[in-house]
């Protein structure tokens, strides 16, 4: 991790609620884009992903998680004909976003329980800290 020392708890969960948050945006974008409609297939909206890689802390044994990047999906537009269309090409023929709104919709579930998660482990991190401190 490039945090100069040690990672703590908070600085992993830091990373891992970013992480869900990228996660949850690029969810959001997909919904956002779904059903859309374009005149070429190059011009047709395309999923998006996130990407993460693991980034272990040497110094304190304690692995995270980091966005390596957003990817577009290599799925294909729905092709559908419908001359009438305003965005019709030459051959009466659309693209549709391939968007499955089910499944991103189970995506920003996942994600937003996976930040909760990371939420609640840091308020018990944070109890257990004022517990600690009242002992002393």
């Amino acid at each position: 991790m490039s945090m100069g020392g040690p990672s703590t708890l908070f600085d992993v969960a830091r990373r891992g609620m970013s992480a869900q948050l990228v996660r949850m945006n690029a969810a959001a974008s997909n919904l956002a884009n779904a059903g859309t409609v374009a005149s070429s297939e190059a011009q047709a909206y395309r999923p998006i992903r996130a990407v993460f890689a693991e980034d272990l802390d040497r110094a304190s044994g304690l692995a995270s998680v980091k966005v390596q990047g957003v990817i577009r999906e290599s799925v294909a537009p729905i092709k559908s004909h419908d001359p009438t269309h305003p965005l019709a090409d030459a051959n009466g023929d659309v693209w549709t976003s391939p968007v499955d709104e089910n499944a991103e919709m189970v995506e920003m579930l996942e994600s937003s329980r996976q930040y909760q998660n990371m939420v609640e482990a840091l308020s018990t991190a944070k109890q257990l800290m004022i517990e600690t401190m009242r002992l002393k």
